[in-house]
Order: C-alpha cells, then structure tokens, then sequence
C-alpha cells in the first residue's frame, strides 16, 4: 500500500494495512542529528533563513529546505508532509498571524486594548487587498517536483490558522469589552484565511490546517466565547476547504473537552490536529465518541514524555496510543506538537522504533 493510498484510507475510515506514520514539526537540532547535516528551518529560525536566502537565493535556499524535509521523511519513513509557506525577504510572512498583526504593527502602547485591536483591524482590511507573494508557495511547487523526482507521493498539510487566541490579551479582552470589534477580528481572520486556502486548493494542496490555540490546560476563553466568535468563524473555513474537495484539519493544544462537540463536529471538520495528551486530551476516549466522523492526529507528548521519560516509557506508551487509535482508520500517528532541542535523540528515535516494532517492521539506525 503506497503512502498515499493509507492515508487517504484513514481519513475515509477504512482499515488501513498499518496506522499511517507522520511528524507534524521536527526542528533543529534533532533534524540536524538525523540528517548528519545542518537544516536551516524557517519555522524556527528566519533571521537564518533570509541569511541563507541572501547567500544561495531564494530558489537555492527553497530547494535546498525542501530537499532536507523529504530527505528526513524517507529515512524515518513518514507517509505525508507538513510544509508552511517559505518566507520571502521584504515580505510579511502571513504564516504567523499574531506576529504579523500583532508585533510587526507600531500601534502606540497607550492606548486602550479596544483602540488597538480597531486598529489592528484596520491594518487587516489593508492587507486583504494585497495578493499573497507568489514566491511564498515555491516550497509546495519544488516539494512535489522533488517527489516526483524520487518515484514519492506523499499528501502535504498546509496552515491557514488564523483563528487562534494563543497570548492575544487584547483580543480576549476586546471579546467582553466590545464584542462586535471581536467578530471583526474573526470575520477578517476568516476572509485572509479563505484567500489562502483557494491557493492551496489550486496547487492540489491535500489536507488544510485551520483554527488555532485557543487553549492550555484549560481553555484560554469561555465555552459560550468559542461558540460565538470562533466555530461559525472555522465552519466557514471549513466548508471552503470541502467544496475544493480538500481536507480541513482543526488545529489547537490545550484541554478542550468542554468545547469538544464545537470543535469537531460544530466547525464540520475532518480532523483534529495537536491533541494534547498533558493536557488530558484522551485518545481512546475521544476515537469511542468520535471515531466513526473525525480524523485524529497523535497524540504522543512531546512536552513531557519524549522529553524526559526513559526509552522503555515511550514504547509503552507508543504501544498504547496506536492501540487506542485503531480500528476503521481515523487516526495517523505523530507528536502532539513540535519536536524541538528539549526531545533526546534517543528518545525521539526510541518512539519511531516502538512504531516500527509494533507494525514488524526494520528498526532505523543511524
């Protein structure tokens, strides 16, 4: 069975010949160690990055990026891709929405957390008029020239979250202050959100992240908040992402039972992205209520886990979220989040290894 056709098949729910093996955000330096070369990641690093770009160009420094993330899928086996627009120099990189609106604006510390987000507004309503750099999508273009080079077929994730709380503090305050300034907020979110995902949908973009971290260990926001300004919001992402014949993905960490009807079924989406398992986030318990409908990405944590427990630990606990999560597909295994410097090699090898034994098949060496 190619990668593409397990894949396809778990988000069909139909039985694949082996949970479908996948790494959400792997970061230098446990790329680097992987790879037995330096990795310049965007995603972690841009002042890198346009450095890079400036040295090599931007096609080079594309090309280059991309051959190093299919490079790391094939000797760890992965079955699809998760790739973020490559930034451009000179360019705001919309991948990051808080940076973008957020920090990069100069809006005067003095005003009141209401004036600032009108005029965090304002400065979206901007943006909308402007196309998003073409440039920015080379890393789609070159990652499926590179696969078709190498014989690959491996279905690509792309994000448009822009429907995140994450350390807005004006935004959560604005939502009880001046509620119809929020939905806004979200309106425009969900229309820089819609622009992005008909690129993707032109480009044969598989599988689309929407939404965003709303949540820790418990929700950053009220329930009755979420419903009113988020999932009507999502929904619509959603329902775009479906009518292009595409895959929508909701994405945030966090403990996130209290809306979890919302968040799955209410926003009509085919997949959970980032279940957090610190957080309490079951995925035996949440594949019994909604296995038969939603897609579960995970849910190995990356924070505690991976970081610290011993190699022993995390085949057990491998073991048991691959148990937890089979049966009529619906579930694709990864970290909860990223894989950054705080995860041992060993350790991070030691999960990909118990994934390997508990489907018989050939451990990685390095």
């Amino acid at each position: 069975m190619t990668s593409r056709e397990r894949v396809e098949l778990s988000f069909k729910h139909k039985e694949p010949d082996r949970t479908p093996l996948f790494e959400y955000v792997l970061l230098p330096p446990i790329a680097d160690e992987i790879l037995k070369r330096t990795m310049v990641e965007y995603m972690s690093d841009k002042e890198l990055w346009f450095r890079f770009v400036e040295e090599y160009g931007l096609e080079n420094a594309v090309k280059k990026y991309v051959e190093d993330r299919i490079d790391l899928s094939e000797i760890l086996g992965h079955d699809m891709l998760y790739l973020c627009p490559n930034p451009v120099p000179d360019q705001i990189y919309f991948y990051d929405p808080l940076e973008e609106i957020g920090l990069r604006f100069k809006i005067k510390a003095e005003d009141d957390p209401v004036e600032r987000l009108i005029e965090r507004n304002k400065r979206v309503k901007d943006l909308l008029f402007n196309e998003y750099p073409e440039e920015s999508f080379l890393v789609y273009h070159f990652a499926k020239q590179e696969m078709s080079r190498r014989g690959l077929d491996l279905p690509i994730l792309a994000p448009a979250y822009f429907h995140g709380i994450w350390t807005d503090a004006d935004l959560m305050q604005v939502m009880v202050l001046e509620p119809e300034i929020a939905k806004e907020h979200f309106s425009l979110a969900t229309k820089r959100a819609i622009k992005l995902i008909d690129v993707y949908i032109s480009m044969g973009i598989d599988q689309i992240g929407i939404g965003g971290d709303f949540a820790g260990k418990q929700l950053l926001i009220s329930p009755e908040a979420y419903r009113r300004f988020i999932m009507p919001e999502v929904r619509k992402c959603a329902r775009r992402i479906h009518e292009g014949g595409r895959y929508s993905v909701n994405a945030s960490d966090g403990n996130l039972w209290s809306v979890i009807e919302d968040f799955l079924i209410g926003c009509d989406v085919d997949a959970y992205l980032e279940i957090d398992m610190s957080a309490g986030m079951d995925l035996r318990k949440l594949k019994k209520l909604y296995g038969s409908r939603v897609l579960f990405f995970g849910n190995m944590d990356c924070g505690t886990v991976l970081s610290f427990y011993d190699e022993t630990e995390i085949r057990r606990i491998t073991f048991e979220i691959l148990e937890a999560g089979w049966g009529d597909g619906g579930h694709i295994f990864t970290a909860s989040n990223a894989i950054t410097e705080s995860v041992p090699l060993n350790n991070y090898l030691a999960m990909v290894n118990a994934y390997k034994e508990y489907f018989n098949l050939p451990p990685i060496r390095l």
